[in-house]
């Protein structure tokens, strides 16, 4: 009984410092930062795939400390437009880097 709570309490304790150690390389100050990030940019990368007019394949989405960037290809400056639009609408979002290139 003392080796599976001494067992148990090891796997948590090497389960919180691993996710500990995932925000720090990321360059964020909390685990709970990380996991904002990681909300943001799930929320926007499901509405760039609920837009029918942008082509959500095609974009890719990171988060750091609440600024959005955004990679990939559009087709057109309208659908680039969108997709910032769409990215700056999600709660959380302090700015966004539209790197996004159209192509021709």
């Amino acid at each position: 009984m003392i080796l599976r709570n001494t067992l148990a309490t090891a796997v948590a304790a090497a389960a919180l410092l691993s996710a500990t150690g995932c925000a720090v390389s990321r360059g964020q100050e909390t685990v709970g930062a990380y996991i904002d990030d990681a909300g943001i940019t799930t929320l926007v990368k499901s509405r760039l795939f609920e837009d029918k007019t942008v082509a959500g394949s095609s974009i890719s989405v990171e988060t750091l400390n609440g600024t959005v960037m955004l990679s990939g290809f559009a087709k057109s400056a309208q659908e680039r437009n969108t997709a910032e639009s769409i990215a700056r609408g999600v709660k959380g979002v302090r700015s966004v880097k539209n790197e996004i290139a159209i192509r021709p």
